[in-house]
């Protein structure tokens, strides 16, 4: 587990987390709230280990919790649930197309408020359904499903300006000739 990259998404979870509460305009907008934790649960299931999915399905998830109408913890286990089947078989998907990232941040943005709303529905909790849900989860879908390239390219970037970049040069150079005599 790379320590920094750890660090760096769970810094960037919390900014999410924040600026999705603070900024009202494009819930005004669209009518709906686009949700960055999926799209960035994507990019950790495909490029850290499972301590870094555990870590932002629970901090994540208790940060949207507490900043939203959701009971608290609510959110950890659809985080989780989108997380783990994606590392399980991360070896099979094409991390680095931008379609990829696309399709699978549809997915995860569709699925984190079905199973939210499953969870609540089965629990105590009535949350209001109508029409106006289906234009929510439509937004979400579309607007999660753009975000995840953009937290994509974000976070390689960032790994790539603030980390360590291992080298791997060989002591062996190709444009060296060995010469060989018999003596």
């Amino acid at each position: 587990m790379n320590l920094f990259q750890t660090s760096l998404i769970l810094a960037f979870a919390f900014l999410a987390v924040f600026a999705q509460a603070a900024l009202d305009a494009p819930r005004h907008l669209l009518g709906a709230q686009i949700d960055l934790l999926p799209g960035l649960m994507i990019f950790t299931a495909l490029n850290a280990g499972l301590p870094a999915i555990a870590l932002l399905a629970v901090f994540g998830g208790l940060w949207l919790d507490s900043l939203s109408a959701n009971p608290l913890g609510i959110s950890i286990l659809p985080l989780l649930a989108i997380g783990w089947p994606i590392y399980l078989r991360r070896e099979l998907i094409l991390r680095d197309l931008p379609f990829a990232q696309f399709v699978l941040g549809a997915g995860a943005s569709a699925a984190m408020p079905l199973l939210t709303v499953l969870m609540l529905l089965s629990g105590s909790q009535e949350p209001l359904l109508g029409w106006g849900s289906l234009w929510q989860l439509v937004v979400m879908t579309l607007g999660g499903a753009v975000a995840t390239p953009l937290v994509f390219a974000l976070m390689n970037w960032f790994n790539h300006a603030l980390g360590y970049q291992v080298r791997t040069e060989s002591s062996f150079r190709l444009d060296r000739e060995i010469k060989r005599t018999r003596r």
